[in-house]
């Protein structure tokens, strides 16, 4: 099964015309397409199926609760799958079963370990004051990021632990990145790293591949197991042209699920 990826296109702002990649049986977005939502609009009738994990400036602005309801009835009209704490099993031309499992994964601050968590957590301040969302009524601070992120967490660790069922393979998809690996080489380890990354190395060997977004930048690297297999990890997020992070991007870059 050959995956086309695009992830934090932003197109609230940039300007982009997303077009199929030739040969790609499957469209996945990692997050952060428009968070005014209008330009998911532009994958409506896309040629093949389009599973979409949302990232966190979907909800910018918005609460969080409220949100999701409205964002999958949002993708419901347009013909695509929302995947939050859920997965789906897909089967390529060739038969191939592929689970895909799919969850923002917001971060929990716990990159550099529980010591540093507070020093994180008050470095995402500023980023959760840009978003300007609410849960339940009340500021969407990093103490309640990190909340939702441990339930997400939890979800996804035991999803991914799960016997195999009607599946050959797992494909995990997160809009925030599984491991520091993916960190931003312009900004190497600091306090806000963590607002982008999780440590979640020890369920990496439980996917034979993982794509995210958040980093505005690309990753393609594999991970090894004691049991010798390797997990693909990959970004292809596009991001802000005025930064130069859109040099480079290959909208129509296809991934192959081993």
């Amino acid at each position: 099964m050959r995956l086309q990826l695009l992830s934090d296109l932003h197109l609230e702002t940039e300007v982009f015309d997303p077009e199929p990649a030739r040969g790609a049986d499957l469209l996945v977005l990692a997050g952060d397409i428009d968070r005014s939502w209008a330009g998911l609009e532009r994958f409506r009738g896309w040629p093949v199926p389009v599973i979409f994990v949302a990232g966190n400036h979907e909800f910018d602005g918005r609460d969080v609760a409220s949100a999701w309801p409205a964002l999958r009835e949002r993708c419901a009209a347009l013909g695509f799958t929302l995947l939050e704490c859920e997965s789906v099993v897909l089967s390529s031309a060739q038969g191939r079963r592929v689970r895909f499992v799919g969850t923002t994964r917001w971060c929990d601050f716990d990159l550099f370990g529980a010591d540093q968590r507070e020093r994180a957590m008050r470095a995402a301040g500023y980023v959760m004051r840009l978003m300007a969302a609410t849960r339940q009524g009340r500021p969407f601070d990093a103490a309640q990021v990190r909340e939702v992120a441990l339930d997400c967490r939890s979800w996804l660790e035991a999803e991914l632990r799960r016997r195999p069922g009607d599946w050959d393979t797992t494909v995990a998809i997160t809009h925030f990145a599984p491991s520091r690996r993916s960190a931003d080489p312009r900004y190497g380890d600091q306090p806000g790293t963590a607002s982008f990354c999780n440590a979640d190395d020890d369920l990496l060997p439980l996917a034979r591949l993982w794509i995210h977004g958040h980093l505005h930048c690309r990753h393609d690297y594999r991970v090894g197991s004691a049991n010798g297999a390797a997990t693909r990890v990959v970004c292809n997020a596009r991001g802000h042209a005025h930064k130069g992070e859109a040099e480079g991007f290959d909208g129509q870059l296809l991934f192959e699920v081993a």
